[in-house]
Order: C-alpha cells, then structure tokens, then sequence
C-alpha cells in the first residue's frame, strides 16, 4: 500500500501567523511581518504557501447574528430514521437556510447542526423542513448565552 507523503511541519512563525491571521482576518502583510520580524516578502511567501497547502482555506466577515435578525440559535440533534436507507442527510441540508454547520458526532446522535432563525416559530418551521428533508428524527437544544466563539 503506497503511503501518503506527510505534510511539512508548521515552524513556530508560520503557528504565529495562523494566529494572527485567526485573531484579524484582515491584518496587513506589513504588520505581520513587524510580528513575526521578517521582511514582507517572506510573509507573504509563507501565507501564500499556507493557503496552498489548505491549512488557511479562506478569510471570512465575522458577522453578529442578530444584527441579521437571527435572534436565536440552537445545535439541532438528528438521526436518520430508517438506519437501514443510505444517510445523505448533511448533503440533503447543507444549503437549507438556517442551518450554518453540521458536524458527524460519536453518541447517541449521528449529526449536530448549529442553526439560527429569527424566532422559536422558525425554528419549528426549520425543525419540519429538516425532518422531511432528511428523514430523521430531531432533538433541539436552545442556546440561551454564547461566552465565546473561535
């Protein structure tokens, strides 16, 4: 069996750009360069060799929820009904409104969702569409305080 070739290790300075790079998307190659004392160039050789090798797979906004009207947020707990039929249950959801990550999870669960709406009758609407989307059953937990995201 042929082996997959490893992945170069990260240094120190490409961990410390990754960091910088996760705390502002948007920091300027000169003042990573001032962080990571090296020249601008170098930076920007080693960020570009980073997005190549998929371990910076992209830069996004941070938005509020709310300030979209998506008041409230809960992680959405599914399992396919019929575990005999084939499970195509995140690709039968992954562009339903509403729902913004699905992650397969070991338990008495097959996937947790986290989605957002706008009120606890979306919610319900969003819980109907999910199960006859995906024939599975669902169990809701409501977030009531997010401390902190990543």
């Amino acid at each position: 069996m042929a082996e997959t070739p490893a992945k170069p290790a990260l240094d120190e300075i490409d961990r410390l750009l990754i960091r910088e790079l996760m705390s502002d998307g948007r920091a300027t190659l000169s003042n990573l360069a001032e962080k990571a004392s090296l020249s601008v160039s170098a930076v920007q050789s080693r960020v570009r060799r980073l997005e190549a090798r998929g371990v910076i797979r992209g830069y996004t906004a941070n938005v509020d929820p709310e300030a979209l009207g998506q008041l409230l947020s809960a992680f959405v707990a599914i399992t396919p009904l019929d575990p005999s039929q084939p499970d195509d249950a995140p690709a039968a959801l992954q562009n339903m409104p509403g729902i913004e990550a699905c992650h397969s999870v070991a338990g008495d669960e097959s996937y947790i969702l986290l989605v957002r709406v706008a009120s606890p009758r979306h919610l319900e609407q969003l819980l109907q569409q999910i199960r006859a989307t995906a024939n599975v059953r669902t169990r809701s937990t409501i977030i009531l305080q997010t401390f902190y995201e990543k």
